[in-house]
């Protein structure tokens, strides 16, 4: 994963490279981790295998790369101006990206294969560290309006809001709607302002 004062490469590496990745994203969502392997991925990127072994070795490095592509994106938290509204704005994409039948299957395959890849395991963790990051301002913004107290913790806010969708798809595998979104996210926020995810000593 590319760091602040580290150069990507570009020209033809980064051609290779995207094309490897992409082509492993592609695969990851059509066969799932199991069924992946380097050659599929060489041919499918039209990048020779002895290029792919080399600088990626085996399909949990290529997940891994693939899976820290999605640090590399512009995405921002929602700023609607209410931290209820925007809880729901990120517990509905979540729920979008999981049930739409164009989307749902690439995340799908990306956490299954993080519980069969130490390699993916580690990547997928680093791209939620970086959402998390990036949504810090949305506790940020809600305690400067005065709508929960100074202290709260946004990562938890996150995981509030976001852990019923993740139990309603992966664990009782009940169907789940942005209207199950509104609801959670009205819970958090409801319980944010009554301080239950203030830091503990704040």
């Amino acid at each position: 994963m590319a760091t602040s004062g580290t150069q990507r490469p570009g020209g033809r590496t980064e051609r290779t490279r995207q094309a490897v990745l992409h082509a492993t994203l592609d695969l990851l969502a059509e066969r799932g981790f199991g069924e992946l392997t380097v050659d599929a991925v060489a041919e499918r990127s039209g990048v020779h295998k002895t290029t792919v072994y080399r600088r990626w070795s085996s399909p949990d490095g290529l997940v891994a790369a693939a899976l820290q592509m999605g640090a590399e994106d512009d995405w921002t938290a929602p700023d609607t101006g209410s931290l209820e509204d925007d809880l729901y704005e990120v517990a509905a994409e979540v729920v979008r990206y999981f049930t739409e039948p164009a989307l749902k299957e690439l995340p799908t395959a990306s956490v299954l294969a993080a519980f069969q890849s130490p390699q993916a395991a580690e990547a997928l963790h680093d791209f939620y560290a970086d959402r998390h990051v990036r949504m810090a301002p949305i506790a940020e913004r809600a305690v400067a309006r005065g709508e929960i107290p100074a202290g709260t913790d946004g990562d938890e806010l996150v995981r509030a809001v976001c852990g019923p969708i993740f139990y309603r798809l992966f664990l009782s595998r009940e169907s789940v709607t942005v209207a199950e979104a509104r609801v959670t996210a009205r819970a958090v926020a409801v319980a944010a302002r009554e301080g239950a995810f203030v830091r503990p000593g704040v």
